[in-house]
This record gives structure tokens, C-alpha cells and sequence, in this order.
């Protein structure tokens, strides 16, 4: 028996990953509501912040008719005890545009950074249903007003990936800053102070992905480096809304929505080990699911969640204890939902040692996308 004993702590220390294997982490879910509060708009793609003095943030895209339409706004609502109660929604930003995914982030100067991007996908859906007359005649002439603030030349002159800055708390708000990149939640800060955005550049030719970089606590944005494209695939219609942290080792982990044949709808993952300036070829990390968002815990673990895009639909969690080199199995965040339009999840570490994760997601009542957040905690 004892030389068992000793056999089998002699492999656990060989093989880390054995002890994990024989004692997995999983989530107990505490609870789980709808924290949204206007029922007759739709509500989609947000990102949970917590900031220094505890507060915390949720940013997302507000004032919304549905998945595609012209309306979005940049909106957000405040939390002053771990998310029990949240103030009513505010909006930051509505531009003539639709103002989609947004992104947030508090600064080591304690200023507040929002990322967006203005988008005309709606466009082609108005120009089907005005030609085969497929809508009420009152729907399309509010997309058509709306539409019709600027001139067809300007809308797209102001296409583009935006952040929003303020000094002061969140009371004003600057014009919007262009920031070369977007993707979903948005920007992070490194260690070493500089503020890096891991993204694609949606309205150009190529749609490349890369980073870009702010030195000046995000008043302006430089691209610093590209992302490879893995050999066989496409970034332009392949890799969609990256993620990045830095880890406690100082690796910069990237996690990628790919769309590519190979591991289609999988996470792909890439690594700076200089500080963003060059990146390893992105590869499959063995998680179907997307897209993620990368949260470095104050133990040095990582902690990623992704929405799962098929039954059972939800979204679900894993945790790296060594620096993103490997992820641990899957743990169930939510897995109720009625279908595939729901997640781009986003997670906080609670003072306590718990989490708190937040989505959205399409309803049975009411017809549109809520937010809805997941108190949970690991055992």
C-alpha cells in the first residue's frame, strides 16, 4: 500500500495535471437571474468590470429592436454590492449608427475606457423588406428615419472602432477615440502600464487581426503587431472577436472565435512572449465554444468563459493553473437556454473569493435579449 502511495505521488509530481484529473474543479452556481430592466428593448453583447473601490460595471449594447438593427446605443449599469442590486441603465453613447459589443476596463489612473464599434449591417434587411414589402409599413419607416440622419456617404465614412474615455468616474464621457481594433470586451492593461487591445480591423480589405497599443492611458491607439494566420485558414472570414491576458509568468495569451473548417467554432489560441510585438500561430486548445473572455484570478490562475452554442446552450468556464499552456475541463455557468443567441460572457472576482458572471441571452418572455448573471464559486 505505501509503495502505492508513493508511486502515485511520484507520477502527480511528474505530471501535474494528474492530481487535477483526480480532483476537478467544478462551479457551484449560488444564483442565477435576469438583471436587466427595460423588457421591451433588447439587450446584447456585454462586459463585466470590477473597479478598485469594489464597484462594479456592466457595459453593453442597449436600446436595441434585435440582433441586427440601427438602434443600438452604448449603455451601462453600476453595482455598489456585488451585483445584488444595479443601478437603472445609462447611456454613454448613441451615435447615428448602430453602436454594438461593447468592451470595459478601469485604468491603473482610474480611468474608465468603453470600446464600440458602429456597424450598417442592418442595411441590407431594410433594403430586402422595402423591395419585398415583408414589414409593417411603420417598421420600415422608423429604420428608414433613423437610417436617413446622415447622408449614405457619411454613415460610411463613420464606420469605425471607437473607445469612449472618462476621467472622472463615469459622470462625462469623451467623444469617441478611435482605437484601430474591436472586439467584444475589449482592451487590457499590462503590467508594465500600457494599455493593450487584442482585436480585428473590421473595415478594411483584409480584416486583419492583431493588437494595437495606447501609451497615454487611451487617448490614442497605434498598431503594434499582427496575429498569424494558421497554415489552411482565413483570417478574414475565419478569426473573429479575440481576448487577451497577461500571465503571471508574463506570456500574453490571446483566445480567438474561429470559423475556419478546421476546429470550426472552437477557441484557437496564440502567445506573445515580447510583450505583443510578435505571435505564435493560433491553435486549437481543445474547447468548443466562443467567444471567451480571459480573467487572470489573484491566485495567478486563469479563468476563461465562452458561451456554448449548442445543447445544452449556456455558457460554461475553465481554468488554467499554468499560464494558458493547458485548460481544465469544462464547468456548467448556465445551460438553460432556449437556443444559439446567447453568451459572450464575462466574469469578475468577487472580494470574497467568488464570481460573478455576466451574458446575455434571447428569451421565451420577454421576446428579446436580457442580461442575465451567475453568482457562482468553485469547490
Amino acid at each position: 500500500m505505501k509503495l502505492l502511495l508513493a508511486l502515485f505521488l511520484f507520477l502527480a509530481c511528474a505530471q501535474p495535471n494528474l492530481l487535477e484529473a483526480a480532483d476537478p474543479t467544478k462551479a457551484k452556481v449560488l444564483e442565477t437571474r435576469v438583471i436587466s430592466q427595460d423588457p421591451w428593448f433588447y439587450h446584447g453583447w456585454p462586459t463585466l468590470m470590477r473597479r478598485e473601490n469594489g464597484e462594479l460595471w456592466v457595459a453593453y449594447s442597449g436600446g436595441r429592436a434585435g440582433h441586427i438593427c440601427p438602434f443600438g446605443q452604448v449603455a451601462a449599469m453600476t453595482s455598489k454590492d456585488d451585483g445584488k442590486s444595479w443601478s437603472r441603465a445609462r447611456v454613454l453613447h448613441d451615435s447615428p449608427m448602430d453602436d454594438r459589443d461593447c468592451g470595459i476596463l478601469e485604468t491603473a489612473k482610474g480611468t474608465l475606457i468603453v470600446s464600440t464599434f458602429t456597424s450598417l449591417a442592418y442595411e441590407p434587411l431594410l433594403e430586402k423588406a422595402e423591395r419585398d414589402h415583408s414589414w409593417p409599413a411603420e417598421k420600415i419607416a422608423l429604420w428608414k428615419a433613423t437610417q436617413n440622419q446622415l447622408p449614405s456617404e457619411v454613415r460610411r465614412s463613420q464606420l469605425g472602432e471607437w473607445v469612449l474615455r472618462s476621467v472622472n468616474g463615469g459622470l462625462t464621457w469623451s467623444s469617441p477615440v478611435p482605437s484601430v481594433v474591436n472586439s467584444p470586451h475589449g482592451p487590457v492593461q499590462l503590467k508594465d502600464g500600457r494599455l493593450l487591445y487584442a482585436g480585428k480591423k473590421l473595415w478594411t480589405a483584409e480584416n486583419e487581426i492583431g493588437v494595437s497599443e495606447s501609451l497615454d492611458d487611451g487617448q490614442t491607439w497605434n498598431w503594434l503587431a499582427p496575429i498569424p494566420t494558421r497554415e489552411g485558414d482565413g483570417a478574414a472570414r475565419g478569426y473573429h472577436e479575440l481576448h487577451l491576458v497577461e500571465a503571471e509568468d508574463g506570456t500574453l495569451l490571446v483566445q480567438i472565435r474561429n470559423h475556419n473548417t478546421s476546429n470550426a467554432l472552437e477557441t484557437l489560441q496564440a502567445e506573445s512572449k515580447d510583450g505583443g510585438k510578435t505571435w505564435s500561430e493560433p491553435h486549437s486548445i481543445g474547447v468548443w465554444g466562443m467567444p471567451s473572455h480571459l480573467l487572470k484570478l489573484r491566485d495567478g490562475r486563469l479563468l476563461m468563459t465562452y458561451g456554448h452554442r449548442r445543447i445544452p446552450f449556456g455558457n460554461q468556464a475553465r481554468i488554467s493553473t499554468d499560464n494558458g499552456k493547458t485548460w481544465g475541463e469544462p464547468m456548467t455557468i448556465s445551460a438553460d437556454g432556449i437556443g444559439g443567441d446567447l453568451g459572450y460572457p464575462s466574469t469578475v472576482e468577487l472580494s470574497d473569493g467568488s464570481f460573478l458572471t455576466v451574458w446575455y441571452e434571447s428569451m421565451k418572455e420577454p421576446k428579446l435579449a436580457v442580461l442575465r448573471q451567475a453568482h457562482w464559486r468553485l469547490e
